[in-house]
């Protein structure tokens, strides 16, 4: 009879990130809060634009993601906003990211924080660096994409 949770509301988006890198491949990582964290997460105040994923010893870690303290927080709120936190994956996930990761070019870097099931998730990106002419070109690709549907609406509007 129980019902299962399944919100899907996503908190932070890197919107830079599909800018910056060819997004090859995603993997979803859980995430190890303190105290008061996730509720700053489900307010909305994080930002993970400055962020990014290393691996030591097996374990991967994010850092530089920012989550403002909660303000009818206690004690327990963490005093750094900023610190490095610990993402929870499988280990044949982290060896494959840290394979693929290797490769030059490659970083691993955060993509969306939402929560599912009552939990919070990141979403991890495998991507490899444009170079300033891809990014042009991804520009024009986007211009001409609005470009084409602003046409088929002006043209569905004259058809009405």
């Amino acid at each position: 009879m129980a019902s299962k949770k399944s919100d899907g509301k996503q908190l932070a988006q890197n919107k830079k990130a599909s800018h910056d890198y060819f997004i090859e491949e995603t993997f979803e990582a859980g995430m190890v809060l303190m105290g008061t964290e996730i509720k700053s997460l489900r307010t909305g105040r994080a930002n993970i634009s400055d962020a990014f994923a290393t691996i030591r010893n097996g374990e991967i870690f994010i850092h530089n993601l920012h989550i403002s303290p909660f303000d009818q927080g206690n004690r327990s709120n963490p005093e750094d906003p900023t610190r490095t936190r610990k993402l929870l994956m499988h280990k044949s996930q982290i060896h494959k990211l840290l394979g693929q990761s290797k490769q030059e070019g490659y970083t691993i870097v955060p993509l969306k924080i939402y929560v599912r099931n009552g939990y919070a998730k990141l979403l991890l990106g495998l991507g490899k660096g444009k170079k300033q002419y891809d990014k042009r070109e991804s520009a024009a690709k986007k211009d001409a994409q609005r470009d084409i549907q602003r046409a088929l609406r002006e043209k569905q509007k004259v058809a009405r």
